[in-house]
């Protein structure tokens, strides 16, 4: 299984194919896209119902939204193949090599971001269209190109944010991705291939989706959505126009769409950009435990109805756990009243708390409920 961040990458001055996914200049004719991509297995087409919304289209809601979303250009420098020797100053003269080493490439990638204050010029997008960039541009709808300064990032969600200054912006206002459910119909907004702004739709295919090893914090929503490379850092989007997600990667054999991709919900990219536009960095609060699921056979062992939490293994002595007075074996079954599904689940809820956060834990103890409160440290 091959899972793929979805940023379009592009030497400059080369066409190739690389790993199924087209690299190319981003001002590509169109013609060459679709006669090179070669997916090796056919787009799923996600066609909404007639009538699903008023009138058969969503046109006027995505009128209001795609302003919000903007198109990413970052010129980095491409690693050199290297061969050792070359680090030898002997080697370099007995071969009468020149004393400096050979310049890496310019690389330009194309990736997404969406707008998400106005106001601030604040531009959300995926860390891996980000790093290692010399030069970020980005381009608005209304055609507008603006330098963009890079106000910080985290690999560990995959989220960076940008500014830009400009007047007249459009945000897109945050909804809840707690409240999503399987089936409720969506739309991705982005720039595949570098083409220029597209749209296209589905539903969420699934909620909580971990253990893909794309990122440190991973609670992925799936959708069937078509996302390609270059959608990076673009919209998930709901019905009522509002930003669910932002998309991240796919599950395709040979770099396109098969109808498997994956975003940062929104729940998890208001708690990260939060920090970042204060630190510049996330500051992750710590309890100190160790943490493995909860297996059926665990839970018999345990008396425990169902497999659904997480199993404090071990404790750090003189940690906040410790002092809040949590103990190993105890099972937690939610943290602020919302439910714990598996040791991943509360690892993602606690490591997207800031230091010096109160949480309340729900645990099963001794065949009873408690309620425990824990302040996280660094």
């Amino acid at each position: 299984m091959a899972v793929r961040p979805v940023v379009f990458a592009a030497a400059v001055g080369m066409a190739a194919l690389t790993g199924g996914a087209l690299v190319a200049p981003a001002d590509s004719a169109l013609g060459r896209f679709g006669s090179a991509i070669g997916l090796g297995a056919s787009p799923a087409a996600a066609a909404l119902p007639l009538g699903a919304v008023g009138g058969g289209t969503i046109a006027p809601m995505l009128e209001q939204v795609t302003p919000a979303v903007v198109n990413i250009s970052v010129l980095s420098q491409a690693p050199q193949a290297e061969n050792p020797l070359l680090r030898d100053p002997f080697f370099r003269r007995f071969f009468n090599l020149p004393d400096q080493m050979p310049q890496s490439r310019p690389q330009v990638s194309a990736g997404s971001g969406v707008i998400v204050d106005a106001r601030n010029g604040y531009v959300v997008t995926n860390n891996h269209v980000v790093e290692n960039a010399q030069e970020i541009a980005v381009t608005l709808k209304d055609r507008r190109r603006l330098r963009a300064k890079l106000i910080g990032r985290d690999a560990a969600t995959d989220i960076a944010l940008l500014q830009i200054k400009a007047e007249g912006l459009t945000a897109l206002p945050l909804g809840d991705s707690d409240r999503l459910q399987v089936g409720d119909f969506v739309v991705a907004i982005g720039n595949p291939f570098g083409l220029g702004q597209t749209v296209t739709s589905g539903i969420v295919s699934a909620l909580g989706r971990s253990g893909l090893k794309i990122e440190g914090y991973e609670d992925f929503i799936q959708t069937d959505a078509s996302i390609n490379p270059g959608n990076s850092g673009g919209a998930l989007v709901n019905f009522q126009g509002e930003l669910i997600g932002i998309n991240t990667a796919i599950i395709g054999p040979a770099g396109g769409s098969v109808g498997i991709g994956f975003a940062v919900p929104v729940s998890i990219v208001r708690s990260v950009t939060e920090q970042l536009r204060e630190y510049g960095e996330v500051r992750r609060g710590r309890l100190g435990v160790a943490i493995q699921d909860l297996t059926p056979d665990l839970a018999e062992s345990m008396s425990l109805k169902g497999d659904e939490g997480a199993l404090i293994a071990k404790i750090e002595r003189g940690s906040p756990a410790d002092s809040g007075g949590l103990r190993s074996g105890d099972v937690v079954i939610a943290v602020d009243g919302r439910p714990i599904r598996s040791a991943t689940d509360f690892r993602n809820r606690i490591g997207l708390l800031r230091v010096g956060t109160p949480v309340q834990l729900t645990v099963m103890r001794e065949g009873g409920q408690k309620s425990v409160t824990v302040r996280t440290a660094r």
